[in-house]
């Protein structure tokens, strides 16, 4: 996924959390990072320097594909999941356009995976990154790699397409009254 030549460099938002700082759940009820979904993945990401940011998340039984191992479609999510939570950096509302995921070795059940991911350019509303998932820690042995598109989306957009009743849920937790006034100055 190669930005076009007139994308520029991403700019980190001056009200973007602070480097250390865990970003927290976008919505309990997430699969990637969600507290309140019994089988997610529980990720946690923390922001990074410039518009970076780190992950983890623990491969547990619920989590396997085949015997033992993590299934590809969860080391995707996790992906993802790290991937997306960048737009926070940038302040911006945004959903996968498109994900490239590369699987170089097995991710055993138990593992620690350590995600580092950046954006790399901005195109408008197209928003390009790339991410990596370490075994054990970010000196561990590359697992998945990935590099997406984020598309940027007003908030219309998950009223219009989401379950009138979880939008209505959602929209009424503390922490999402939060996170989408924090978005109120980038309309």
């Amino acid at each position: 996924m190669t930005p076009p030549a007139d994308a520029t460099a991403p700019v980190r938002h001056p009200d973007a959390p602070a480097p250390g700082e865990l970003l927290g759940a976008h919505y309990e009820h997430c699969f990637g990072c969600g507290e309140d979904q019994p089988h997610g993945l529980h990720l946690e990401s923390r922001a990074g320097e410039g518009v970076r940011v780190t992950a983890e998340f623990t491969v547990k039984t619920a989590h396997q594909g085949a015997p033992g191992l993590a299934h590809g479609g969860v080391l995707a999510t996790a992906l993802d999941e790290t991937l997306g939570s960048l737009n926070w950096l940038l302040r911006v509302i945004a959903v996968t356009g498109r994900l490239e995921t590369d699987y170089l070795r097995p991710v055993p059940v138990g593992t620690v995976l350590y995600l580092e991911a950046e954006v790399t350019a901005v195109a408008g509303r197209k928003i390009y990154s790339t991410a990596v998932g370490r075994i054990g820690g970010p000196e561990g042995p590359v697992a998945v790699r990935a590099d997406a598109l984020f598309i940027e989306v007003k908030v219309d957009h998950f009223i219009e397409n989401g379950r009138p009743e979880e939008i209505r849920a959602a929209m009424a937790e503390p922490d999402q009254v939060r996170r989408a006034r924090a978005f109120e100055v980038n309309p």
